[in-house]
């Protein structure tokens, strides 16, 4: 039988980068939510056995082991992104799914500070955020790469800021940069969405360098959704 397809024709070649460029983006959440849901997991499980927060904690301070889990996940990322090039999509994956776990017993400690409703009422608030500022990152006309820029030196001051307090404890300025880090988040997730929109261009061509920038673009959105979430978590607990 004569195969009748022109694929010269733009609009068969349209529906064929459509197809690749879904499927490449149904790749990165499916990854995210992957990860998302193995953090929730092991924070549960952290935060509500003793035996496990104990693997953490002592009378004496945090355990050797405890700062592996606190030290760790930096270590993974760095190692993500400077080894990108020279490590393997099955390795950036079971890198990511390790994170994920560290980061879990990391934040087991949240079902101690804050009551299970305010978790909650953070969860329910990021999750609408991040699904409207994505799907704002993927839809829009506008480029944001200026707008990215300008969130990652306010991200770079929120670090700064957030490390000189520690040392201050000063009330207002943790106030005023837990609200900057929800703003500053919720941009990067439409920053990091259109990025990862352009990246799904670059997938269709490259399969084995899309697998591994999936995992990647996952990373990505996993961090601004941790993150805005525990600047949330932080302003609706700032009374418990």
């Amino acid at each position: 039988m004569e195969n009748n397809t022109n694929y010269s024709d733009p609009h068969v070649f349209t529906k064929e980068q459509a197809g690749v460029k879904n499927s490449f983006i149904a790749k990165v959440f499916s990854w995210m939510f992957a990860a998302l849901l193995i953090t929730a997991v092991v924070s549960f499980l952290f935060g509500s056995q003793e035996s496990l927060i104990r693997l953490l904690y002592s009378e004496s301070g945090m355990t050797i082991l405890g700062w592996i889990v606190m030290l760790a996940p930096l270590g993974l990322v760095l190692l993500m992104s400077f080894g990108y090039n020279k490590l393997s999509a099955t390795a950036m994956s079971a890198i990511f799914i390790l994170y994920s776990a560290l980061m879990g017993a990391s934040l087991g400690f949240i079902f101690l500070a804050f009551q299970l409703g305010t978790i909650g009422l953070a969860f329910v608030v990021t999750s609408g955020m991040f699904a409207i500022m994505a799907i704002a990152g993927y839809t829009t006309k506008m480029d944001l790469t200026k707008f990215g820029n300008i969130l990652m030196i306010a991200l770079t001051a929120i670090i700064i800021g957030s490390v000189v307090n520690m040392f201050m404890r000063n009330d207002t300025m943790d106030f005023i940069i837990t609200i900057v880090g929800v703003l500053v988040f919720t941009g990067l997730i439409a920053y990091d969405m259109q990025r990862i929109k352009k990246n799904a261009e670059y997938a269709m061509a490259n399969p084995e360098a899309g697998r591994k920038m999936a995992v990647f673009s996952a990373l990505s959105l996993y961090l601004d959704f941790i993150n805005l979430f525990l600047m949330l978590l932080r302003l609706f607990g700032r009374n418990e």
